[in-house]
């Protein structure tokens, strides 16, 4: 007969396997604002894992991601422990992660060795940061691609860049099925951005920069999408200030829509880069690492306002947009910001998913309004004009409202 599973959360177990890391643990959570009832759970989570660690013989100093994942997929699924309740499989994974953190900042196991293709991911971030001061978010997905890219082609061996052939390139950059123009135009300038790396290192890879797809013209890409005056109008309308969490969506959405930021300079955005006295806000490290300070329109600086007044949690965090949930006051991540705009998508009803299309029309707007280039893309923080004159292309729709009447049209019959 099998024993009878508990019914009540383990609070604490004296002589478990990891009962030294425990109280660390703990004070950690609590110190990120987590519920009572989430630090138990999760303390429960760590009781059962290491109760699974000792009868698996694992030295404490060994605990990786690896012992983490196999009792995820392999013991939780077929637990027949009496002493632990399962919890949902995201608590459990949740609290693994935690506790591996606080285990290597702890020193208890050791941080995580890079691999072959790790290492060569450092050097080329490093180049990406120092050289060609790239932002984080182009960084984080450079590093991705390089990650993909040197996975398909070496696998698990030595790493030599001049070795990769033409068509290796070309079937990564265009796919075995056909990609959207936009996902090649990304793939191909990451490619070639990487080949130019290695030919800094000193490898000859002339062939392989030859061999990176180019992407077609610029006169050829599509106008960018961007919402009418009524849809914008819509938008800001949408957010409900009764709700939790609305004035933060609601300034975060300003940001973007009135100044043009981009999602990561959002996240970014500081208590000390706003002057209210001189209406003014400093965007810090943004694309190109520059520095650059714009007026603050008057609604956006009213509902920045609003959020920390009335929503904004005490925290010592200087970032503008933190955390309403555990750990609670910490800088928000780009997943919030994206988040505010697709959820006002879906209460409008819209079939749409892009936040950089309020940037967009932010630019048409001022574009259509008789704005100058160079002007539009000042505000746009662009280095190159050419990146603005997308939005200065002739639009068929617009130009049929000016267009003069043929001579000997049907107009002048």
């Amino acid at each position: 007969m099998s024993a009878k599973r508990r019914i009540f959360m383990l609070k604490d177990d004296p002589g478990n396997y990891l009962a030294g890391v425990v109280e660390p643990f703990r004070s950690r959570l609590q110190a990120g604002r987590y519920s009572p009832r989430t630090v138990e759970l999760y303390c429960a989570c760590v009781f059962h894992f290491g109760e699974w660690l000792q009868s698996e013989a694992v030295s404490i100093a060994t605990i990786s991601e690896r012992h983490a994942e196999q009792f995820l997929r392999e013991h939780i699924p077929s637990c027949t422990c009496s002493r632990h309740v399962l919890g949902h499989l995201h608590h459990n994974r949740s609290a693994l992660n935690h506790l591996l953190r606080v285990m290597r900042d702890l020193g208890i196991t050791e941080a995580i060795k890079p691999d072959i293709i790790g290492c060569e991911i450092a050097a080329f971030d490093t180049a990406l940061r120092d050289v060609w001061g790239l932002a984080p978010s182009t960084r984080a997905q450079h590093r991705m691609s390089l990650r993909c890219l040197l996975t398909r082609v070496f696998g698990a061996n030595d790493i030599h860049p001049a070795s990769i052939s033409a068509s290796a390139i070309r079937e990564f950059v265009l796919g075995k099925e056909a990609r959207c123009m936009g996902t090649v135009r990304a793939l191909s300038g990451f490619v070639r951005c990487y080949f130019r790396y290695r030919r800094l290192m000193g490898d000859d890879v002339t062939i392989q920069i030859a061999a990176v797809p180019r992407p077609t013209a610029l006169i050829e890409r599509p106008l960018p999408e961007a919402l009418s005056d009524g849809e914008l109008e819509a938008l800001l309308g949408s957010f409900d200030m009764n709700q939790p969490g609305q004035r933060r969506s609601y300034a975060i959405t300003r940001c973007l829509a009135d100044i043009g930021l981009r999602s990561s300079e959002v996240v970014r955005l500081c208590l000390d880069d706003i002057d209210w006295a001189e209406g003014e806000i400093c965007i810090v490290q943004g694309k190109g690492r520059r520095a650059e300070r714009l007026p603050l329109p008057d609604l956006t600086g009213q509902a920045i306002a609003d959020y920390i007044r009335k929503e904004r949690p005490p925290t010592d965090c200087r970032k503008i947009f933190v955390r309403h949930k555990p750990p609670l006051g910490q800088p928000v991540g780009r997943r919030v910001v994206q988040r505010a705009l697709h959820d006002a998508y879906k209460r409008l009803g819209w079939n749409k998913s892009r936040v950089h299309i309020l940037r967009h029309t932010l630019a048409t707007r001022l574009i259509t309004a008789g704005t100058p280039v160079p002007q539009v893309a000042d505000v746009l923080r662009h280095r190159d004009v050419a990146t603005t004159s997308i939005y200065a292309r002739i639009n068929v729709d617009h130009l049929a409202q000016v267009a003069m009447p043929w001579p000997g049209g049907c107009d002048d019959a």
